[in-house]
């Protein structure tokens, strides 16, 4: 684990802390943490805030390396870390993405209110149950050979949707469409292929889930219309879950690869999870190609889920899908590489941008955004904890000024696993929930433990300080009818 920080940092403005760039160190720029004063009192002497620093150290980093409000201790980078690199001096790091590659969310808004779904709530859970496998180890429905896993890897989303799991308009509200140019499975293990064939359509343990949703305040009427939220009392889904075992498997594969290549390059990093290759290198590029592989994964893990919810909701309510509503406000990827143009100094630069535990909010006019949501800004979806809320808001000039297009991901883990199963039996968890009216569904008891709401930060103060940062604005606040978690 990461040394517990002890070096300066000093306040920048009312949401910015800043790690100064020592010159007598190994940094290359300065650290930016984004924090109101509970939260920065929080981190004060967290690990991560050592991770941050360290990331600044890296080869070819552009601007300053920077962790969100929900940051929090990780593997190489913190949870919650954004870093850019030049496309030609920079480099390209695992530890950077994270093992759950492309763990993100998406979100369905509908035409249904909470009095059509609130006598419904566990029948509905219990068919998401049935249809959408959850848990450690869990197999999809779905059976894939080689060819056909091929197919995913290279297609993303598009695959899922050729087959029939939903439609066209699904993948015009996703990031990159749901599919990240440069996957080529060929860079991808026997063992990570083995994972992933049973795994499609299915969510993972941990922080992923399914909730079923109710809006509870609209803050800009303008950019909630342009994404379908119309009114409180209206129904969304909200879908976690990344690429499962294939992911993980990419991930662990690239380690000692890495390790090998900053010794060959000559690299001097302060942390050995950082290892890391040019991005223009042998060992980059097979990196980026598979990790893109596992990002398509991931998104058409998402378009499948997405595809039964709604088959499960008309088939519990006896409506056909067409008179739901369920479409797509958008989908976001959280742990990810990706190249991207940006301005730096005046003119445009294309940068490979890491974001792990946090979400790209690409501002207003920005052609990689759907026609719709560019007089606004990208939808930015930033889920909770079961017990509390999640958040619907928009990109940003902002973000595209200060963070390269980026903002939070979630609430941020502020207590160990570990420490969260001491403090609160998950049977004690599960009926504090079900007496606010919450159902719950879960594939082990201890998982409640683990996840309860006292584990995490407080999202409304996360969001609070990309509001008041300016990096991401509110839209609309959601709060839990059913949660269904791995």
């Amino acid at each position: 684990m990461a040394e517990t920080f002890d070096g300066t940092i000093e306040r920048f403005d009312d949401y910015r802390w800043r790690i100064p760039r020592d010159p007598d160190s190994c940094m290359l720029t300065d650290g930016i943490l984004y924090a109101d004063d509970e939260l920065f009192e929080q981190m004060r002497t967290d690990a991560a805030l050592t991770q941050l620093r360290n990331v600044a150290c890296m080869p070819g980093i552009v601007g300053p390396s920077m962790a969100m409000p929900d940051c929090h201790y990780g593997y190489g980078f913190p949870i919650g870390g954004v870093a850019a690199f030049d496309c030609d001096q920079g480099v390209i790091s695992p530890g950077g993405v994270g093992y759950d590659i492309n763990c993100g969310v998406r979100l369905l808004r509908s035409d249904l209110t909470e009095a059509d779904v609130r006598e419904h709530l566990d029948a509905l859970a219990n068919q998401i149950v049935r249809d959408v496998p959850a848990g450690v180890g869990e197999s999809g429905r779905i059976r894939l050979d080689h060819r056909q896993l091929h197919r995913v890897l290279e297609q993303g989303s598009g695959w899922a949707v050729s087959q029939g799991y939903g439609t066209p308009e699904d993948l015009d509200a996703t990031e990159e469409r749901g599919c990240l140019e440069g996957a080529d499975p060929a860079a991808v293990s026997e063992r990570a292929m083995e994972r992933g064939l049973p795994q499609l359509g299915t969510v993972g343990s941990g922080n992923h889930f399914l909730e079923i949703q109710r809006v509870e305040s609209i803050y800009d009427e303008q950019a909630a219309r342009a994404m379908g939220i119309e009114a409180p009392g209206q129904i969304t889904v909200m879908i976690h879950t990344g690429s499962r075992g294939f992911g993980y498997q990419v991930c662990d594969d690239s380690l000692k690869p890495m390790q090998r290549a900053a010794q060959k390059y000559g690299f001097e990093l302060p942390d050995r999870q950082l290892a890391c290759a040019p991005i223009r290198s042998p060992e980059g590029e097979a990196y980026f190609a598979a990790m893109a592989c596992a990002a398509n994964y991931g998104w058409c893990n998402r378009q499948i889920i997405s595809h039964w919810v709604r088959e499960g909701f008309a088939r519990v309510l006896r409506r056909g899908t067409s008179h739901l509503g369920l479409e797509m406000v958008y989908d976001v990827a959280h742990n990810v590489a990706k190249f991207e143009d940006h301005e730096v100094e005046g003119r445009v630069r294309q940068l490979c941008v890491h974001r792990k535990g946090a979400t790209r909010a690409f501002g207003r006019g920005r052609e990689e955004l759907p026609k719709r949501y560019r007089a606004v800004g990208q939808p930015v979806i930033v889920p909770g904890d079961m017990g509390t809320a999640s958040w619907l808001l928009r990109g940003t000039d902002a973000a595209m000024q200060q963070t390269f297009g980026s903002t939070c991901h979630g609430a941020g883990r502020q207590m160990s696993r570990k420490a969260a199963i001491k403090r609160q039996p998950g049977a004690e968890v599960a009926e504090e929930l079900r007496s606010r009216g919450i159902v719950i569904r879960a594939a082990g008891i201890k998982t409640l433990s683990e996840e309860a709401p006292y584990a995490y930060k407080d999202v409304d103060r996360v969001v609070a300080v990309t509001h008041g940062a300016g990096i991401s604005c509110r839209v609309a606040r959601m709060t839990p009818l059913a949660v269904v978690k791995g």
